[in-house]
Order: C-alpha cells, then structure tokens, then sequence
C-alpha cells in the first residue's frame, strides 16, 4: 500500500461508519480508517453478505446489531482500526476482517478512561514488548498491511524510541498524533515532535493534529516531513476538507451524509451523533434542528429535518431511499427501481 502523498480520514468512535468514509472518499480522502473497535467485541461477530444493500456486514452474534459494514466501493482505501491489549486476540479479531479491508491499524493513541482502564489505546505506549508481541504476530500471521497509530510520549526522545521499536515490528507505516496523553483538543499539536519521529525512521509517517482546511494537508507535511496526513476534527465537522476546490458549504454536506446514511442503513446512534457533532461546531443544539435531531427516533426523522417534503411519507428507511436516495447508484438500484 502506498502512503505518499495520501489524505487520510482518521479513526473516529461513532463517526467513521460506512456512510462517513464514503463521503470523505467522495471528497478526495485516499484513506479512511473506519472508527476503533474492540477485539473482544468483534470475536463477538459473523460476517454476512448484504444482498439489499450489497455491503460486507459484520453482526454481533444473535442480535441485529451491524458492528462493521464495508463494501466494495471502499476495499482499496479502507483501514479497519482495532483496540486490543492481546496478540493472540487481536489476530483472530483481525482473521475475520482482513480480507474485506486493506489494511489492519492497532490503536495505540486513545486516550480515554476505557481504554486506558482495559489496557488498550495510549496504555500500550508504556508497554513497547506487548506491543512488539502484537505487531509482529499479525505481521506474521496476515498477509495485510500492518500499521498503528500513537500519539507523543513525554519526552521527544520518548516519542522516538518507541517509534524506532514499532519500526522494527515490520510494519508499513505509523501513525502519530501531535499530542500527549494529557492534552486536550485544544492544545496545540505539536508537528516539531512529529518530525522527529519522521526524521528517525525510514517508514513512512502519517502526521496528524490539526488540520482543519485542505491547505493545512501541506502544511503539515512540509512542516514535518511526513509521507501523508491525517484529518479528525476538521473532516468531521465538513467532509469537504478533502476536496482540493476547497470546502463546501456545510448544510450541503450535512445533507450529503445523511443522503448515505439512508442509502446505507446506517446506525442511528452514530448518525445523529455525527450530526451534533457537526450542528454544535456550526450551529447550536439548543436551536430547532439541533433539538429535532436529539428527539429523532428514526433515519426518516433525520430526513424530514433536513428535507421537508419527507414529512409526508411513512418513516420507513425504504420510503426515504426511494424519495431521496433515486440518483444514487447502491447494488440494489435494479430491485427497486431506482
């Protein structure tokens, strides 16, 4: 896999479903990591073809929960990112995926109290024989891409001591985010840490923190020297960062991602929690279509708030696909029509 020169979608829990990557790849992302999922949970899983939607899902065994969906339209850039503090785990979490994606990325940068507590994300950091132990055993295991992501350690030193130890695991690239455990969103990223660690190491780089406009995109990379960077905020809040004419209006992409949710029967947790995410950065929640978007129960409610001539119709995610979805082109156009 090539990571020169590449803008990648980051790992984003509650964001980085099917719909999300497919936008931001629709922007101009050549990359899009899918949000972290927890090894244990995903050994939870079986892996079903979708013939409706023409989508790879992998379900919670005995439920109708979707935990992964993918497709074809997304097998050449898709990065499953996976949190584990086990090899032997993380490999057979990562036996029922690799095939469907292009590459396997080890979380090693979260640094919330979940993580943290279950001995996942930034507490590998501390922990470089363990995740010696797990990158070599899917290296050696897997004939995949092999990739994680960290964020700086106390010291640049640190941060490039570790980096030089994941290097020699073998695999293709390393993510690093300019920030410490402790710091917060809006600390500063510090891209002078992350050229040390470029400067150290012979793998190519994905710089990330900080990016909020196409041109930061270069800016990192100059500054850094890193192979490619790596956006999470600022495509959150407009998928269209990736797009080299520039950003685009955010209603519009708004509209666009719930046009993709409902085209691919996306989760409505994650879809409305995607949307608050964009409404609270632009807007506010207390107003209308914040509050309307907190009490919908359905995708069709989503719909109705951004469209109104939805408001008729029954709440049915076929009705929404049939009404707003007809200039798609999903797998399952020809059945119905569309």
């Amino acid at each position: 896999m090539d990571y020169t020169n590449k803008l990648v979608l980051a790992p984003m829990v509650r964001v980085g479903t099917l719909p999300f990557r497919l936008l931001a790849a629709e922007y101009g992302a050549d990359i899009t990591y899918g949000e972290e999922i927890i090894d244990h949970k995903f050994l939870k899983c079986d892996r079903f073809e979708n013939e409706i939607l023409g989508s790879t899902d992998f379900m919670e065994r005995g439920t109708d929960i979707v935990v992964f969906r993918t497709c074809p339209l997304e097998r050449d850039r898709v990065v499953f990112q996976m949190g584990t503090s086990d090899a032997v785990r993380a490999l057979r979490a990562a036996e029922i995926v690799y095939k469907d994606v292009v590459a396997i990325d080890i979380n090693m940068g979260c640094p919330k109290s979940f993580s943290l507590s279950g001995g996942m994300g930034a507490a590998l950091l501390s922990k470089p024989e363990l995740i010696h132990d797990i990158l070599t055993t899917l290296k050696r295991n897997l004939n995949t891409t092999i990739t994680c992501k960290i964020r700086l350690l106390g010291s640049p030193q640190q941060t490039v001591d570790l980096a030089r130890k994941i290097e020699k695991t073998g695999v293709s690239a390393l993510g690093v985010h300019g920030r410490k455990i402790k710091d917060r969103p809006r600390d500063p990223a510090k891209w002078d840490e992350i050229a040390d660690v470029v400067s150290a190491l012979s793998i190519p780089v994905i710089a990330n923190g900080d990016i909020f406009e196409y041109d930061d995109f270069r800016r990192i990379r100059d500054a850094t020297g890193a192979a490619s960077a790596m956006a999470a905020r600022g495509a959150l809040w407009n998928a269209s960062i990736f797009s080299e004419k520039g950003k685009l209006p955010w209603e519009d992409v708004k509209r666009a991602y719930v046009r993709k949710s409902i085209l691919w029967d996306n989760d409505l947790k994650s879809t409305k929690q995607t949307l608050k995410e964009m409404i609270m950065h632009y807007s506010c929640l207390e107003l209308a279509e914040g509050k309307a978007v907190i009490k919908a129960e359905n995708l069709h409610d989503l719909a109705s708030i951004l469209w109104d001539t939805l408001s008729l119709l029954t709440p049915t995610s076929f009705t929404c696909r049939v009404v707003y979805c007809r200039d798609e082109k999903p797998a399952f156009s020809g059945m119905y029509g569309l």
